[in-house]
C-alpha cells in the first residue's frame, strides 16, 4: 500500500513540474520579452527540457539573428529539435547555422548534427534514398573538414551503413529482375546488371556475398533458358562465376547451392562438348 501511495505522488509531482513550466513558456511568451524568453530557454537547454526550448527560441532566433546570441540560440534551437526527434526541422535550423554562422563557436557541432540527424532519419532501402544521399555527403564533408575529429571513426561506421543501406536497395532490385524470370523478356540479364553494378559501386558492402550467389543464380537461370547456340557461352559464363564466389567465399553461406549449381553446369558442359 506504502508503495502505491509513493509511486502515485511522484507521479503527481512529475505532473505539478510539468504543468509548472508548461505555465512559465505560456507566460513568458505572453510577455514578448525576448530577453526573458532568451534566459528561460537558456534554463530549460541546460536541464535537458528540450520541448520548452523549442517553444520559446524561434522568435528570439528570429529577432537576434546575425548577433553571436543569435547563433547560440539557433544551434541551441536546432539541438532541441534533434533531440525530441524533428529531424527534418533540425536539419533544416543545422543548415540555417552553417550558412549564416560558418564561423561560429558550434560549426563543427552544426556539421556533425546535421550529417547525424540525416542518417537517423534514412529511410528503408526499399524507399526514395535522397536523404541517405544526403547524409552521405555532409558526413563525408565533416570528416574531409575535421580530419583530425574524435568522431571521426564513428562518422565512417556511418558512411558504411549509408553506403549498405544503398546497397541493400540494389540488392532487392535485382533479387526483383531475378523473380520475374523470364515474364515479358529475360529479366536474369536486368539481374546480372544489376548486380554487377552495385559491386563496382559498392565493393565493401555488407551485402557482397549475397551479390555474387546471385550473379551465379541468374546467370544458371539464363543458361537454362538459352536457346542451342547460346548453350556453350553461357554455361561456360556460370561455371566462371563459379569459381569467382568459391575463391572469395571457400567456406560462404551459399557454398552447397553454388556446388550443386557447378555439378549440374558441368555436367551440361560435358554433354555439349
Amino acid at each position: 500500500m506504502r508503495i502505491k501511495i509513493g509511486v502515485k505522488l511522484l507521479v503527481m509531482t512529475c505532473l505539478s513540474l510539468v504543468f509548472i513550466s508548461c505555465g512559465e513558456v505560456a507566460k513568458v511568451r505572453r510577455s514578448d520579452n525576448l530577453a526573458l524568453a532568451y534566459d528561460y530557454a537558456k534554463k530549460y537547454y541546460n536541464m535537458e527540457k528540450y520541448k520548452q526550448v523549442s517553444q520559446l527560441l524561434p522568435e528570439v532566433v528570429t529577432q537576434y539573428s546575425g548577433s553571436k546570441e543569435g547563433g547560440r540560440a539557433l544551434y541551441m534551437l536546432a539541438f532541441s529539435e534533434m533531440k525530441l526527434k524533428h529531424y527534418s526541422t533540425a536539419v533544416e535550423y543545422f543548415h540555417h547555422y552553417i550558412q549564416n554562422y560558418p564561423k561560429g563557436e558550434e560549426i563543427e557541432e552544426a556539421r556533425y548534427y546535421k550529417g547525424l540527424c540525416l542518417y537517423d532519419s534514412a529511410p528503408d532501402p526499399r524507399l526514395d534514398q535522397t536523404i541517405t544521399l544526403n547524409a552521405i555527403h555532409e558526413l563525408q564533408v565533416y570528416n574531409e573538414q575535421y580530419p583530425n575529429s574524435p568522431r571521426r571513426n564513428e562518422v565512417k561506421d556511418m558512411l558504411f551503413s549509408l553506403q549498405d543501406r544503398l546497397a541493400k536497395k540494389e540488392l532487392l532490385s535485382a533479387q526483383l529482375y531475378y523473380d520475374l524470370g523470364m515474364f515479358l523478356g529475360n529479366n536474369y540479364r536486368a539481374a546480372i546488371i544489376t548486380a554487377t553494378n552495385a559491386l563496382k559501386d559498392y565493393p565493401y558492402s555488407y551485402y557482397r556475398e549475397d551479390f555474387y550467389i546471385l550473379l551465379l543464380r541468374a546467370t544458371y537461370q539464363e543458361a537454362i533458358h538459352s536457346v542451342n547456340e547460346k548453350l556453350q557461352t553461357r554455361y561456360r559464363d556460370v561455371a566462371d562465376r563459379y569459381f569467382i564466389y568459391i575463391n572469395e567465399f571457400p567456406e560462404g553461406k551459399y557454398l552447397k547451392e553454388a556446388q550443386k549449381i557447378y555439378s549440374s553446369i558441368a555436367k551440361q558442359i560435358k554433354e555439349v562438348e
